[in-house]
């Protein structure tokens, strides 16, 4: 009699939630260098600030809508009326200096696009070195990592430029969904997953 297939293994945070489980199997922890996704994802952190993160991918869609497909070229024009529409919108979180942040986070990001050449080029070079990186992730390191050295530096070049609602926390955060790290503890499928695509990835310098 054939054996059943074994029931994939995965980080503990993801539970069983068919959308956070597609979101930790297909996109948490892969690299990404696609401007719109790196400014999306640092600015729905932003919003998570005191929610969970599930709470967030369930208005991912809204927040898209809301945000021009967070194009910070146009999010960067967007005013005061803009606030106001969007304060009305029950899809989104309705807080106004998460929304005001997103807006002169898209001006901000514009600026930096322009210095650096992409976003992408500026986040992965913060990109941790492999020797400073645990050895074998487990559940219990991983709860001692809320940030690390190289989001606290770049939370703080990020501040100095402008930006907002980037402290190291949530910094580290991105840079794990984002792929600068890869978060995925050993025993997860995963982590082979994104490993893999990260052997294939060439970070844009």
């Amino acid at each position: 009699m054939p054996s059943l297939p074994r029931a994939p293994k995965r980080c503990a945070w993801c539970g069983d939630d068919p959308l956070y489980v597609a979101y930790h199997d297909r996109e948490w922890g892969f690299p990404v260098a696609d401007d719109r996704r790196l400014f999306e994802k640092i600015c729905l952190e932003g919003f998570q600030s005191g929610l969970s993160w599930l709470t967030i991918l369930r208005k991912r869609d809204a927040f898209r809508d809301a945000f021009f497909g967070f194009d910070y070229d146009r999010v960067a024009k967007m005013g005061a009326r803009d606030v106001q529409r969007l304060l009305g919108n029950a899809a989104i979180v309705r807080h106004r200096g998460k929304i005001e942040s997103t807006i002169n986070n898209a001006k901000r990001a514009r600026e930096l696009a322009g210095e650096r050449g992409s976003l992408a080029a500026y986040f992965w070079g913060f990109e941790p070195a492999r020797s400073t990186r645990p050895s074998r992730l487990t559940r219990e390191v991983l709860q001692t990592m809320a940030t690390s050295a190289e989001s606290v530096a770049l939370a703080k070049d990020l501040r100095r430029r402008g930006w907002t609602f980037v402290g190291p926390t949530t910094i580290y955060a991105f840079m794990q969904a984002m792929g600068l790290v890869n978060d995925h503890v050993h025993e997860c499928d995963a982590r082979v997953s994104a490993a893999r695509a990260r052997s294939g990835f060439k970070p844009p310098r």
